[in-house]
């Protein structure tokens, strides 16, 4: 299955290539990178938002350093806390993420056909004797995440990778240390740092996407609304030990496997207006003794009026060590004004993987409200509430909550 798949990806690019040159320059915009929400040129491209007057000479800097050598970077840190009123144990959280990323524009910055060198390196902790917010759900009988890259690996390097634009940025190809959310399912609220907390509107959990690791993508657009992009990533990524990468790639050759296939309105709209299915493959882990699985997603995303940006999404796993079998999501955002920037709310019914957490499980109800405000631009607070119906391995409780408190601040 991963064979075919890897040949159907190289024919299918390699008509995608020559049809490429069909289309006019007025038919594309610049720069068709894999510039997700949630990836380095996502949040740099929203970090530039956040200039303020006091310091106005740091963010000159900034922008004369991009301007002259084609370096552009962001540093930010990020906090969280969460309570749920579950009688367990555990019924807190609280942990933090430090982060420092660049993309760097070394080729082709005339001629548009950019080369550029992106990293991004991290430190995601939980505060003191705190459970990592990542860990929360679990604690509490929830099949799933209530906060998805809160955790507590410490160190790691997440991103370090090249990125290549071809053919007047109509051809994009990525290698090296990736990570596959950044571009796999994506849609216009799906960046963790920013928008829900809760995995079942954040990507996705019927989708295995591994850890970073080393890997290779490619995106290509077909026509002024039409693109396909396909990837292959480590299946075993361990961002914090970077340098087994290597070795776990090409050695243990356990691979997880994208294609996808999709419409957007124009390209500078290309996540708050898209409509996608995208299809994957993971192979058998057989030292995790995970199962070898796929599994196909479908995505609706559009924006309306510049305010509205309702969603739909359905998913569906065949094994391959996804946390959920089924998946339906519906839900909303709405941008308000500067300060109160954005509302978004998300209804989801779920399905746990009777091959990754045994049978009898039950369904879960997932519904998510959040208030993201920016406070003098700098600072960004995000108050969150979820409410967990039926939470699987929880059968003594039909309702949970989770309230939260989501801050970062960008420099």
């Amino acid at each position: 299955m991963r064979n075919q798949l890897i040949t159907l990806m190289i024919l299918c690019f390699g008509v995608l290539s020559g049809a490429a040159q069909n289309i006019t320059v007025s038919d594309t915009t610049k720069s068709h990178g894999f510039d997700g929400p949630s990836s380095v040129s996502g949040q740099i491209e929203r970090d530039a938002t956040h200039e303020t007057k006091f310091m106005k000479g740091y963010f000159d800097f900034k922008s004369r350093l991009k301007e002259n050598t084609g370096l552009s970077y962001g540093i930010d840190f990020n906090s969280m806390v969460l309570y749920s009123n579950s009688s367990r144990d555990t019924s807190t959280a609280a942990g933090g993420a430090f982060r420092v990323y660049l993309n760097w524009e070394l080729v082709g910055r005339k001629s548009g056909n950019t080369g550029s060198f992106i990293a991004k390196v991290e430190n995601r902790h939980a505060y003191g004797k705190q459970v990592p917010p990542q860990d929360l759900g679990s604690d509490i009988g929830y099949v799933g995440l209530v906060a998805v890259p809160f955790s507590n690996i410490k160190w790691a390097l997440t991103n370090f990778y090249w990125n290549q634009n071809l053919l007047k940025d109509r051809l994009s190809f990525v290698v090296g240390a990736l990570d596959a959310t950044d571009y796999t399912n994506v849609y216009g609220l799906v960046d963790p740092w920013n928008d829900f907390y809760n995995l079942a509107f954040s990507n996705d959990p019927t989708i295995p996407a591994p850890n970073q690791g080393l890997g290779m993508a490619i995106r290509g657009i077909l026509s002024k609304h039409l693109y396909l992009l396909g990837s292959i990533t480590d299946a075993n990524g361990d961002p914090t030990d970077p340098l087994n990468m290597f070795d776990s790639f090409f050695n243990t050759s356990e691979y997880f496997t994208s294609f996808e296939f999709g419409w957007i309105k124009t390209y500078d709209r290309r996540y708050t207006d898209n409509i996608h299915l995208t299809y994957w493959y993971a192979d058998p882990r057989k030292e995790a003794n995970v199962l070898g699985g796929w599994g196909l997603a479908f995505s609706y995303n559009q924006l309306f009026n510049e305010n509205w940006q309702p969603f739909f999404r359905a998913a569906y796993a065949k094994d391959g060590g996804a946390l959920w079998e089924a998946s339906l999501s519906a839900g909303v955002g709405y941008n308000i004004s500067p300060i109160v920037n954005q509302i978004g709310f998300g209804l989801n019914w779920g399905r746990p993987s009777e091959s990754s957490l045994g049978s009898n499980l039950n369904d879960q109800i997932t519904a998510e409200l959040y208030c993201r405000l920016h406070l003098w631009k700098i600072l960004t607070i995000t108050p969150d509430v979820q409410v967990l119906i039926n939470p699987a391995m929880n059968p003594t409780e039909d309702l949970l909550a989770v309230f939260g408190v989501r801050s970062r601040i960008p420099f």
